[in-house]
């Protein structure tokens, strides 16, 4: 090794020369035991290597390499193995130097019930089961169902779902209310339903409209339309028009939503549209979304670390990928479809590695291509992507650009020594009941010139007087920063690793909230100058309020126009919006007795609602018997007689 380079511990040298040629996984840690960067490698030891070889002097790999403390490797079968496993740990780890994308919710789809093998009895009520039903669901799924999607947001399925009904008229309805209907509901009366559940439609012509409906939905529509009008003709030389004029008005229907659409599908059904946009340091993924040959709307997605990420990635790149552009959507790709079903067809703006495209498609176990150079409709929804992609960047940097300007604002007005202002971290605190009902108090916090909502907290308050917010703000206040106040007290330079205290700390409220938050910070031993109060002006007037210091300084009125007014309104806002949330969920729990349910082992929040709609409450809940609990879906024998003792 080179005197040139920089000095690394023996033991972790002696592991780079010893790792193996294979393929792998490896993690760099520094000193602090934090994450620096996950990569993947076809062969481990030419790849490890190269890192502590080569000197990469003032760049960001060569910043990165210097703080190189520790490693750790997974050996894997393939690369595609690799693959999957570097990116499952960059969504987990979160490193500094990969470009990370965050989890978005999951993805909603569309859920036709049932198999297709259930059958009605003659005898006895319709069975809900012989006749599937449509449904929204976000979830895991499994194969009693069928599934369609997934759909860019919950809009999408629900318009869906509406277009059916006009369509196919399938039914929504529960299982409970379909097996307790003696008469059709307002769905059959505006022709939004066959009435299935008193049988006005038979089971085979019911599952007819079904696979029709599931047709529809793989974009089958050409093939659907033809055997609609086969369909036609038969009843029409039977000489059962009633039939033939129902079927008429379907493929009426159904073509009206072709004509609405007004999309040439080039025999595309399922296909995801993605596109990507670099500027000022930041990035923009914009994945649009086809099924059925339905463009369903898009959604666009902001990594982080792209300029450390990135400056990784292309050293580590071939020639398939040289572009910044190209290695910000190549690692979106790989993040993204870990979990979410990726379609056969990708339409991409930049090149996708040949290795990553093997991978998906082992995983989903069928060919998956793309193309970055589509023609005709394809290249009409590229266009669309890319200028969304543009559009949605250029609004997140005007957003960024302001918020760091009120950001600055805050800092100076406030005298705050921050070096970095996108290292500023503050938390603000408040506090919610309703006539000291069910009190809860609220944790934000605000870093990186935004609310991280991920680290936000709430506690519940008990041990006080009821509605007495000064000891509910010196119980939260004691919760959040004893064990902080105790580790950086044992801790001989005044710091613990991990451990940090904020830059300020906002409190929604003046004198009293202030002096509160002043005994608790005094017995602590913590500064007292982090700790600002925001006190409602006269009238309680928005734009207002005056701050107020705990360590003694003259109260201050930033004026309503000020920039740093605007932040700290911002999180106050904020605080207390996440606050009133927790405390309404906590006071309907404590009225309905939801929560003795909730308390029973292996009842969750789905079949807790499944009990409450089924017996009309909490109530009705306790006065079933263990056979009628066990009627509930999800309910076992076993389960049924465990909520019975539970409730009784």
């Amino acid at each position: 090794m080179s005197d040139s380079l920089p000095a690394h511990p023996e033991a972790l040298l002696a592991q780079v020369g010893a790792l193996p040629g294979l393929p792998g996984v490896y993690r760099y840690f520094d000193e602090a035991g934090n994450v620096l960067y996950v990569g993947k490698a076809r062969n481990l030891k030419k790849r490890v290597s190269s890192y502590f070889q080569k000197n990469h002097g003032g760049t960001r790999i060569g910043h990165m390499v210097r703080r190189i403390a520790r490693m750790e490797t997974t050996v894997v079968r393939s690369e595609a193995e690799a693959l999957i496993l570097e990116n499952n740990l960059i969504k987990q780890l979160a490193p500094k130097y990969n470009i990370v994308f965050r989890d978005d919710k999951s993805y909603p789809y569309l859920k036709i019930t049932g198999t297709g093998h259930e059958h009605d009895s003659a005898e006895g009520p319709p069975r809900p089961a012989a006749y599937p039903r449509m449904a929204y669901y976000r979830g895991a799924t499994d194969k009693r169902h069928r599934y369609f999607g997934p759909y860019p947001g919950a809009w999408a399925v629900k318009e869906t779902i509406q277009l059916m009904q006009k369509v196919f008229h399938l039914r929504t309805c529960e299982d409970t209310v379909f097996a307790n209907r003696t008469r059709p509901c307002l769905l059959y009366q505006i022709r939004r339903c066959t009435g299935p559940c008193v049988r006005l439609i038979s089971e085979a012509d019911y599952a007819a409209d079904v696979a029709h409906a599931e047709q529809f939905l793989r974009g089958e529509t050409q093939d659907l339309l033809h055997q609609l009008e086969a369909r036609m003709m038969a009843h029409a030389d039977a000489l059962e028009f009633e039939q033939a004029a129902n079927i008429r008005n379907q493929i009426t229907s159904l073509s009206a939503v072709l004509h609405q659409q007004a999309v040439e599908v080039a025999g595309d059904a399922d296909v995801d549209i993605l596109a990507v946009k670099v500027q000022g340091g930041r990035a923009c993924v914009n994945l649009a979304m086809v099924r059925g040959g339905r463009h369903l709307g898009d959604r666009a997605y902001f990594p982080s670390h792209v300029e450390d990420g990135a400056a990784m990635a292309l050293d580590e790149s071939d020639e398939e990928l040289p572009t910044l552009e190209a290695q910000v959507l190549d690692a979106f790709i790989a993040q993204h479809y870990l979990h979410v079903p990726a379609p056969p067809q990708l339409i991409t703006s930049e090149p996708v590695s040949r290795s990553l495209l093997q991978a998906l498609a082992d995983k989903e176990e069928v060919k998956i291509s793309a193309t970055h150079a589509p023609r005709g409709q394809r290249r009409v929804w590229l266009d669309m992507a890319r200028q969304n992609a543009g559009l949605q960047l250029a609004r997140l940097l005007a957003e960024e650009g302001s918020q760091l300007a009120r950001t600055r604002a805050l800092a100076d007005a406030l005298g705050l020594d921050v070096p970095d202002l996108g290292d500023l971290r503050i938390e603000c605190f408040d506090i919610s009941h309703t006539a000291g009902e069910a009190t809860q108090a609220s944790c934000v916090v605000f870093q990186a010139n935004r609310m991280m909502s991920s680290e936000y907290r709430r506690y519940k308050i008990e041990g006080i007087t009821p509605g007495d917010d000064y000891a509910a703000m010196r119980q939260v206040l004691t919760r959040r920063y004893t064990k902080i106040a105790e580790a950086l007290q044992t801790s001989a330079e005044g710091e613990a690793p991990g451990v940090r205290m904020p830059d300020l700390v906002l409190v929604d409220g003046g004198k009293g909230q202030v002096a509160m938050a002043r005994e608790v910070f005094a017995a602590l031993g913590l500064d007292l100058s982090l700790i600002v109060g925001v006190e409602k002006g006269e009238g309680r007037k928005v734009g207002l309020e005056e701050l107020v210091f705990a360590d003694g300084r003259e109260k201050v009125y930033l004026g309503k126009d000020s920039a740093a007014l605007m932040l700290i309104a911002q999180i106050r806002d904020e605080a207390h919006r996440f606050a009133i949330t927790g405390m309404r969920a906590q006071r309907a729990k404590v009225r309905v007795g939801g929560s003795r349910i909730e308390e029973i082992a292996g009842v969750g929040p789905r079949k807790r609602a499944r009990l409450l709609q089924r017996f009309g409450g909490v109530r009705g809940v306790e006065a079933a018997s263990v056979q009628d609990l066990a009627t509930v879906e999800g309910i076992s024998p076993a389960l049924a007689e465990e909520i019975y003792r539970a409730l009784h």
